[in-house]
């Protein structure tokens, strides 16, 4: 059975391309969402998401996008306000999303590309008392990277609880999440893990449970101390997915056959390549900086006079699938999904792709 796309042609930054066979495994007949079939199937779920997660903690699943445990998160955090990290328009949406939840919210703002230096992080802590601080580790708008670790640190040093986005950073970046003793993490199925959209995926610290069980306002649907005791049970707090489950189960044992640590590298090799690619053309570069570059999605930036828009759509004629920069970006870059379970082989066909329609411009 092949387990990668060595021919992919989709690299949207999320969606992502899903092989045929996982497409496939949602054919399979229903089954009792609460009987001994689903549990079965629930705890190799479980199994597999702990080996990507790199936990021995319960890992909590979410028939809903990755939203849907952010707002879980900021609904089941401390009482107080909320510093958000805000450095592209996913890091936006968790400020807005806690100011929805009713938090008051505080953001440290810098520039597109760039990541919230630790200093100016550390002094906003010092500054006046937070009960949790939101952060997106790979930001999808721009292609950068947060060190979260280093966040998770500062917060927990400063008594607050670090809420952490890595819808592109889970199963495809290296993180530990309980030698870094992360407070809660999440991600989403339609990225790195290479599945359709429909899922969420998170797990939350001991601590970080503990003190939500006092926390008022945390409402029933997304309620993640009612998710997590269902887990432990081999079920879900509400009806599931169950197509996307089967699925998720096909691609779970592909990820653990191939390896986390070679999924990180394969993923690594493929930043690698595009930034490569950037550098050999005049005028094209990287939004993102070095040393803060995520290894799933890249931004280039074009050179004046050039749309990123119609690059992406001249690419899409070619039969590859890229897309424009982001909100303020659509113009002044494009972007390249390399994750999930495209290839170096599959993304030299993309970049040759882009290749061609540059020397017919």
């Amino acid at each position: 059975m092949t387990r990668l796309l060595e021919d992919g042609h989709f690299f949207l930054p999320g969606p992502t391309e899903v092989r045929p066979e996982i497409l496939a495994a949602m054919t399979r007949p229903m089954i009792p969402h609460r009987g001994e079939a689903f549990e079965r199937l629930f705890a190799g779920i479980q199994a597999g998401l702990k080996l990507v997660f790199r936990t021995t903690r319960p890992v909590l699943v979410s028939s809903s996008s990755a939203t849907g445990l952010m707002e879980a998160g900021v609904r089941c955090a401390p009482s107080g306000a909320i510093l958000s990290l805000v450095n592209g328009a996913f890091s936006e949406r968790f400020a807005h999303v806690a100011r929805a939840c009713g938090r008051t919210v505080e953001v440290l703002e810098v520039p597109l590309g760039e990541t919230v230096p630790l200093e100016q992080v550390e002094a906003a802590l010092r500054a006046k008392p937070f009960a949790a601080v939101t952060v997106v580790h790979s930001e999808t708008s721009t292609g950068a990277l947060t060190d979260i670790r280093a966040v998770q640190e500062l917060a927990r040093r400063h008594g607050a609880m670090c809420l952490i986005d890595s819808v592109t950073g889970m199963a495809a970046t290296p993180i530990e999440t309980e030698a870094w003793d992360l407070d809660y993490i999440f991600t989403g199925s339609q990225k790195a893990l290479a599945l359709p959209p429909g899922l969420a995926f998170g797990t939350a610290s001991a601590a970080f449970l503990a003190q939500a069980r006092s926390t008022g306002g945390r409402g029933l649907y997304f309620d993640l101390v009612e998710f997590e005791a269902f887990a432990k049970k081999d079920q879900t707090p509400n009806t599931p997915a169950i197509s996307l489950l089967f699925a998720t189960e096909a691609q779970l044992a592909a990820v653990t056959a191939e390896g986390i640590e070679s999924r990180w590298a394969r993923h690594a090799a493929m930043a690698a390549l595009v930034r490569s690619w950037a550098s050999e053309h005049p005028g094209y570069g990287i939004l993102a900086a070095a040393g803060s570059r995520a290894d799933t999605v890249t931004a280039v930036t074009v050179p004046e006079g050039t749309s990123g828009k119609e690059i992406a759509a001249r690419v899409e004629a070619e039969g590859y699938v890229i897309a424009p920069g982001y909100g303020k970006l659509r113009e002044r870059t494009f972007r390249i999904g390399h994750m999930g379970d495209h290839t170096v082989r599959g993304l030299t066909g993309c970049l040759a792709a882009i290749d061609r329609i540059l020397i017919a411009r």
